[in-house]
């Protein structure tokens, strides 16, 4: 006799998951399409007192880190990129119907493909964000990078809810 899956149990699917993803995927690509074809590296424009947008490129990760290792994160950073897009598969294969789980891993899922495309493509991630005040910047960020910051702070607040329900 066949296993049945919780998708199958549930009834959910996670094809909504999967194109919430893509939806990032190609948000993410098209904001960056129009930096790299209308900003030269270092260009930026003033939008208001407190936000820039700005040619930069990434060859690290977060907050330019080892972006200076010279190039072979490049590689590593695009294989973690893969490992997480399987793993993040597989998670919304097994828990479709848990809504807030799957979002913040399907926003998660199109962040990380966005950069990785861009490592692929680039050799570096572009980014074109930039919040500063009083001198201060805060590094350079795309939309990617966004929907990461967004689906882990919705696991953090999943988690949170879970164990609640448990007491």
């Amino acid at each position: 006799m066949a296993r049945t899956s919780q998708a199958g149990r549930s009834g959910a699917s996670m094809w909504p998951w999967l194109a919430w993803a893509v939806v990032i995927l190609l948000a993410d690509q098209a904001t960056k399409t129009l930096i790299l074809g209308n900003y030269r590296l270092g260009d930026s424009t003033f939008i208001t007192s407190f936000f820039n947008i700005v040619r930069a490129h990434n060859t690290g990760a977060a907050f330019s880190f080892l972006s200076d290792a010279g190039g072979w994160q490049r590689w590593l950073f695009t294989g973690i990129g893969a490992a997480a897009t399987v793993f993040i598969v597989w998670q919304l294969r097994a828990h479709p119907g848990q809504k807030l789980f799957s979002f913040a891993l399907s926003s998660i899922l199109g962040g990380a493909v966005g950069n990785v495309v861009d490592r692929l493509m680039h050799g570096y991630v572009v980014d074109f964000l930039q919040f500063h005040y009083a001198g201060w910047y805060f590094p350079s960020f795309n939309l990617a990078d966004s929907a990461i910051t967004i689906g882990a702070a919705c696991l953090i607040l999943d988690e949170l809810l879970r164990v609640r329900r448990e007491r």
